[in-house]
């Protein structure tokens, strides 16, 4: 998934959700995808429903999370951390693990930092900086 539209995003996960429902075989990318569905049963009923989710709006100044936003930066860790980039990123999340001993709150930490380096990209309209990213993930140490 290099640089999916928001339309084929969407549509990788209802077709990954589908596919699990009827046990079909998943490709390696759908298998990953589906551990992190898993892990959220509170998205399961959205993807149960594409006609209805499948164009849906997700306003954080409504309070709204965006369950596709976030399933996707579950991969996008997860992609990180297989390839060790940014370089250190897995030494990050070996630490963070062996203080809370839960890997999804840390991959929620790491998703907060993750978060927090777009925006600041957005804001300054620069590229991504690994700094911060590393000082939000510092942070979370302490």
């Amino acid at each position: 998934m290099f640089n999916p539209s928001r339309e084929q995003a969407r549509q990788f996960f209802f077709d990954t959700w589908h596919k699990y429902r009827q046990r079909e075989m998943l490709s390696a990318m759908e298998d990953m995808a589906l551990g992190i569905i898993l892990l959220h049963p509170e998205y399961q009923r959205i993807l149960d429903d594409p006609e209805r989710y499948h164009d849906k709006d997700y306003l954080p100044e409504m309070g709204d999370t965006n369950p596709f936003l976030h399933m996707g930066m579950h991969i996008a860790i997860k992609e990180q951390l297989s390839i060790d980039q940014p370089a250190g990123i897995r030494q990050r999340y070996e630490r963070l693990l062996k203080k809370t001993g839960d890997e999804h709150v840390v991959m929620h930490q790491i998703m907060e930092c993750l978060a927090e380096m777009i925006w600041q990209a957005q804001r300054h309209q620069s590229a991504l900086d690994a700094t911060v990213y590393f000082e939000c993930l510092d942070r979370q140490e302490n």
